[in-house]
């Protein structure tokens, strides 16, 4: 079970944050457009982070960084419709799933098939949560159909996929560098 002090999940909760501000939907970033952190934050924040209240924490930065986006910075708000809300569930599969492994977590080759496992099905869902409910709720599509919803999730989910591993690959290498450094530490000792 991976268990972190309060001030480690304190600067962490930290990062987290500012790698959303710093990522969500190009509203701030200018870094050659950043790919979104939203959803592998979701995870890490599940995975990282104990107080329950975190999560509707990071609801409310999200909201409020679009928000944002739409009334100050001229961002388009296209994809703020009914379904919007659908990113309740979407983040919320992330976080869960963070959680899930959260329980599981070890130091070792055994952890590697219950983090993609993790991964890999909250990813889906919250796709389905995300992608399909703007695709059949958000009123931008005239009669949807599935089979034309298949083709957009095979268009789109494969992005997301990457996007997802990109930041998680680096929190990875970021997490086993700090292992590696703490237990040199407790080493010297």
């Amino acid at each position: 079970m991976l268990a972190l002090s309060k001030t480690n999940q304190l600067v962490i909760g930290i990062i987290l944050a500012a790698l959303v501000i710093t990522t969500r939907g190009h509203h701030f970033a200018s870094i050659n457009y950043l790919p979104s952190a939203s959803l592998a934050v979701f995870f890490l924040a599940g995975l990282y982070l104990r107080p329950v209240l975190v999560f509707p924490a990071l609801l409310a930065l999200c909201a409020g960084l679009d928000y944002a986006a739409i009334t100050v910075g001229g961002v388009s708000s296209f994809c703020v419709t009914p379904a919007y809300g659908f990113l309740l569930p979407a983040y919320g599969v992330m976080w869960l799933a963070g959680r899930w492994f959260a329980k599981r977590y070890s130091f070792s080759s055994a952890a590697i098939l219950p983090l993609v496992a993790s991964v890999s099905i909250a990813a889906a869902f919250s796709e389905l949560f995300s992608s399909g409910g703007f695709y059949f709720f958000g009123g931008r599509y005239a009669d949807p159909t599935l089979a034309v919803f298949g083709e957009r999730l095979m268009k789109y989910f494969p992005h997301q996929l990457e996007t997802l591993g990109f930041w998680l690959g680096i929190a990875l290498v970021v997490h086993v560098a700090f292992a590696f450094a703490s237990g040199a530490n407790r080493a010297k000792v």
